[in-house]
């Protein structure tokens, strides 16, 4: 208790880190504001029926904080941005010309990589805009909606998820944290009071049993969460002595290179949740269309899609996949064993360069599956549970857990760096 305190009084003392802290506080307060905006042909709606007996919409629901849920201008969040990261991931694994411009040309590589993102955004939201606008229609939330009442929904609604990707690049450049992990966060939270009352409303005695075996689960995921997310398998690295001008400078100096078993943090769970529901959201608006051939497809996709247990496995899949994919983009093998011959340094029994590359890439491959395995089980858990229990809300109060609790480790993890980097 006396840490926490003297780090929460050592980051309100220190001027830049309170302005961080208090900008990302605004920031998500703008963005619970957007949330509750209705669009022009809501009209007062509220989703809460359908949301509970369509697991995709509640996903989407989940990724939006609550945004389509009120029927809000935001009802898209950041999802076509996230759609749009991975696509631009995707063509950088691809295309060497694309990887070597995020790699080698630093920051205005990187920059441009984020710009093309936003470009591809755009169409993305308006396709993602319009599909959700037209299964609304159709399933009697949006009623009467003329031509052009599409057309300005659907603008709007893609306005606002652009402007949400705005605000959570604001957060990550100006604020502690990555930006759209934070909006997602803040939507999550917010909605605990309403679930709380709705718990409380709802309280069956006869169901003690399965809310004490929900709360001794709930402690269980979030304690394997913190062990995995904190767990990493050290590697020997040995510093050599330097000679410089006939004189030997320094000694040899041991340490070890950290590398994490889970070292895409939440991203993987994310990624999924935005591919899971983007055939969802397409099939949907394909449905309303009066061509008889393209109904009958999106008519299949969705029958395929509405099936819990084929969603289970897509989403085992898909995090398995992101796990693998996200930690190839955030740590290369070749760049470390390259800065780590450039430092003098070497791991102890392996050759300096391509050995030791290939070195690093071969323990990552084999802890990295512990992490995939496990983040890919965690996230499928709550919809088995939700199976055997039969209570729906299980599978996607299940994802926001495993979402918060890998937040806010990232969270304290980057707050701990700013305050480490003030004290000395």
């Amino acid at each position: 208790m006396n840490t926490l305190l003297r780090k929460l009084k050592l980051m309100f003392g220190d001027a830049v880190l309170r302005r961080r802290v208090l900008f990302v506080l605004v920031a998500l307060v703008i963005f619970r504001v957007l949330a509750n905006i209705p669009i022009p042909a809501a009209a007062g709606q509220n989703l809460a029926g359908l949301l509970a007996n369509d697991q995709a919409l509640g996903f989407l629901n989940l990724l939006t904080g609550g945004g389509l849920s009120a029927v809000s201008i935001v009802m898209l969040g950041v999802g076509p941005y996230i759609t749009a990261s991975i696509i631009m991931q995707l063509m950088t694994m691809m295309s060497p010309k694309m990887k070597a411009m995020q790699h080698e040309e630093g920051e205005f590589g990187r920059r441009k990589m984020t710009q093309y993102s936003r470009l591809l955004a755009v169409p993305l939201a308006l396709v993602q805009g319009y599909g959700l606008i037209a299964y609304l229609g159709k399933q009697g939330i949006l009623v009467g909606l003329t031509p052009f009442e599409m057309l300005t929904n659907t603008l709007v609604v893609a306005a606002g998820s652009l402007l949400l990707m705005w605000i959570g690049e604001l957060i990550s450049e100006f604020g502690i944290g990555n930006g759209v992990s934070l909006i997602i966060f803040a939507g999550i939270v917010s909605s605990l009071p309403a679930r709380a009352a709705e718990l409380a409303y709802t309280f069956n005695v006869a169901q003690i049993p399965l809310y004490i075996g929900a709360l001794a689960a709930t402690f269980a995921v979030v304690a394997a969460v913190v062990f995995i997310t904190e767990a990493e398998r050290p590697v020997p690295v040995t510093y050599a002595k330097q000679a410089r001008g006939g004189r030997t400078i320094g000694g040899t100096t041991q340490t070890y290179l950290p590398l994490r078993v889970n070292q895409a943090g939440v991203i993987p769970i994310i990624f999924a949740l935005s591919i899971l529901i983007f055939p969802t959201v397409l099939a949907n608006a394909l449905a309303t269309m009066g061509n008889g051939t393209v109904q009958a497809i999106a008519l299949s996709v969705q029958k395929i899609l509405a099936n819990s247990w084929v969603n289970g496995f897509l989403y085992f899949g898909l995090v398995f996949i992101f796990t693998y994919f996200y930690t190839a983009v955030t740590f290369d093998p070749d760049a470390i064993s390259t800065n780590l011959q450039k430092n003098g340094a070497f791991i102890p029994g392996i050759r300096p360069g391509e050995q030791t590359s290939q070195y690093l890439a071969k323990i990552l491959t084999r802890i990295t599956l512990v992490g995939a395995v496990f983040l890919g089980t965690i996230a499928i858990l709550p919809l088995i549970m939700q199976e055997l229990t039969g209570v729906a809300s299980l599978a996607i109060g299940g994802t926001a857990l495993l979402i918060v609790v890998s937040v806010v480790l990232d969270l304290v993890k980057k707050v701990d760096a700013q305050l480490s980097m003030r004290e000395y």
